[in-house]
């Protein structure tokens, strides 16, 4: 029974789920940005108001002004968007690689790979500090950059490998036929091919970086070269009962996440329904 002969109790029933599946997701939110807009006295007040009585954005502005907000929020930046670029370059031409040439030790690397998606991140934690401490990178920016590209590498290749193997191996041949050189191919045709998968790599690494926490934690300590999640963390130590400043700073900090969303979500929708139809 296709989808428009379905009898109307089961599409009612089934919007009826989805509707409320997206309140549960939304509602946290909305929550969120309801209270950084609630001046202290009415945070608490119960029941919880989602439209606030008497709105204020003061919060954003004392968030924004206090404990060296702007400075986390540009160390974020900074590692967030160097991440997402080196990841990017990084795991595309390796993904290349595997999905277009045959060489000794292909299948040993990509068994490396899928090895390292199995290793919870937290197992690493105390090697990636000894590590950090013996190449100098303690309380850098650097440091965070360079193991959060280690650390996204092994699944944006995985990614962007099944996806470059899915591409017409006519048109990879007729550019060989041409005298094309390997980069030539990566450059001209595989990339502008991949933009679906690309953009879909380069949202989960941003996201990825931009909230990452313990590991952020566990290397810097000077908070001149702080990210966001531990600055806000120690923001909410510094104002344990003004939940509004905090509120504010946490919807800040989502900005940047939602922007990059939107930016790729064409590019993103398409990567995800690459392979749904088979023509």
């Amino acid at each position: 029974m296709s989808l428009g002969r379905e009898p109307r109790p089961v599409r009612a029933a089934r919007y009826l789920v989805l509707s409320a599946g997206a309140v549960v997701m939304i509602a946290p939110f909305l929550y969120l940005l309801s209270t950084s807009f609630k001046p202290q006295a009415y945070v608490l007040e119960i029941p919880p108001q989602f439209v606030p009585s008497h709105p204020t954005a003061a919060a954003y502005g004392r968030a924004w002004n206090s404990a060296n907000f702007s400075t986390y929020f540009l160390n974020s930046t900074i590692v967030a968007v160097s991440s997402t670029a080196i990841s990017l370059v990084l795991s595309s031409m390796m993904a290349f690689a595997l999905a277009r040439f045959s060489f000794p030790g292909k299948r040993l690397i990509f068994g490396a790979l899928l090895l390292a998606l199995m290793i919870p991140g937290m197992m690493l934690l105390l090697p990636q500090f000894l590590l950090a401490r013996r190449l100098g990178l303690i309380d850098s920016l650097t440091g965070l950059v360079v193991f959060y590209v280690a650390g996204s590498l092994a699944l944006n290749t995985f990614l962007l490998r099944g996806f470059m193997e899915d591409q017409p191996h006519d048109l990879d041949e007729a550019m060989v036929v041409d005298g094309a050189s390997p980069l030539t191919r990566y450059l001209r045709l595989a990339l502008p091919l991949a933009r679906p998968a690309l953009a879909a790599v380069a949202i989960f690494t941003f996201i990825g970086s931009w909230e990452e926490f313990v590991l952020a934690l566990t290397l810097n300590n000077s908070p001149e070269t702080w990210t966001l999640p531990v600055g806000i963390a120690q923001f909410q130590g510094q104002h344990s009962t003004s939940w509004n400043l905090v509120f504010a700073a946490s919807t800040i900090a989502l900005i940047p996440v939602i922007v990059v969303f939107l930016a790729f979500q064409r590019q993103f929708v398409r990567g995800l329904t690459a392979g749904a139809v088979k023509g």
